[in-house]
């Protein structure tokens, strides 16, 4: 599924503003992760409220998340921009605007559907393989929340940062 913003949120309130923050479907709720996860190297804060958001009964982001967090993004800021269309380890990972991505259905993505459990994936430009995210559905509403994002490995660095470049 396709994805274009023109621009990333930086609070929680304009993330629900959101069409995809009625978490009616996992990949919007995927789409949404990668905005929340985009905002952290600007404000830990804002994006941790964010990600409590998706989460929903599984939140809010634990003290061992918000460790996770730090310590992937201490020399990375860059990543997050790394999953958006038009960025490259080449550009430093400088992403086309407006901001765009796919997210996509994995193979066997499905075979836990019956247990509330979907895994979708969207692809890196600094990683060779696709990423991961974990979503739950609520069954009394037939939201979509996060559950596991494995979107912070490291990836190739940005040629600015690459001694070999």
């Amino acid at each position: 599924m396709h994805y274009t913003f023109n621009s990333l949120p930086k609070t929680l309130s304009e993330l629900k503003s959101l069409p995809q923050a009625d978490l009616k479907t996992p990949e919007d709720t995927a789409a949404l992760t990668i905005l929340a996860l985009s905002e952290y190297p600007e404000n830990k804060e804002n994006a941790i409220e964010m990600l409590s958001f998706l989460k929903g009964p599984g939140g809010p982001v634990s003290e061992y998340e918000k460790q996770f967090l730090r310590d992937r993004f201490m020399d990375s800021s860059y990543i997050m921009n790394s999953y958006f269309i038009g960025s490259s380890p080449e550009n430093n990972y400088t992403p086309a605007k407006p901001y765009s991505f796919d997210i996509n259905e994995m193979a066997h993505g499905r075979d836990q559907i019956a247990e509330g459990y979907v895994r979708v994936s969207v692809k890196s430009s600094g990683a060779d393989s696709e990423r991961e995210i974990k979503l739950r559905t609520k069954a009394s509403t037939g939201e979509w929340f996060l559950i596991e994002q494995f979107l912070l490995p490291g990836i190739r660095a940005p040629k600015a940062q690459d001694p070999w470049a």
